[in-house]
């Protein structure tokens, strides 16, 4: 399954850079902890201070509540989480509590005639 998620950033070009520069070499426990969790491929994309998440998963591994609950338990994901929630913002739609939220898809070309 394909999902695709928005958060924003904070409006500092210097924070901004920091937060590239960490996505340049994640983690490797994050990066285990992604991949354990049924994750195939992640993606994510910048526009100004959006960015934009392609998750493609494993439906026979995945489950999008086990993965949050494995992070909880996961001191090195709850330190990246962390370090990582200075750079970030929600966006104007983001519920309180969430940071990355799922966005709705409008148009599938393979879907059309």
């Amino acid at each position: 399954m394909r999902y695709c998620l928005a958060l924003d950033l904070k409006d500092d070009p210097e924070l901004i850079a920091r937060y590239e520069d960490f996505h340049r070499e994640v983690w490797p426990d994050v990066v285990s902890h992604i991949r354990d969790h049924g994750v195939s491929n992640m993606e994510i994309y910048r526009l100004g201070t959006r960015l934009f998440m392609i998750m493609d998963t494993d439906d026979s591994v995945f489950d999008m509540d086990r993965m949050t609950q494995g992070a909880l338990n996961n001191p090195a994901v709850q330190q990246w989480e962390t370090l990582m929630w200075e750079f970030q913002a929600p966006t104007p739609w983001t519920p309180a509590g969430q940071k990355w939220v799922p966005m709705d898809r409008i148009f599938d070309l393979q879907q059309q005639r």
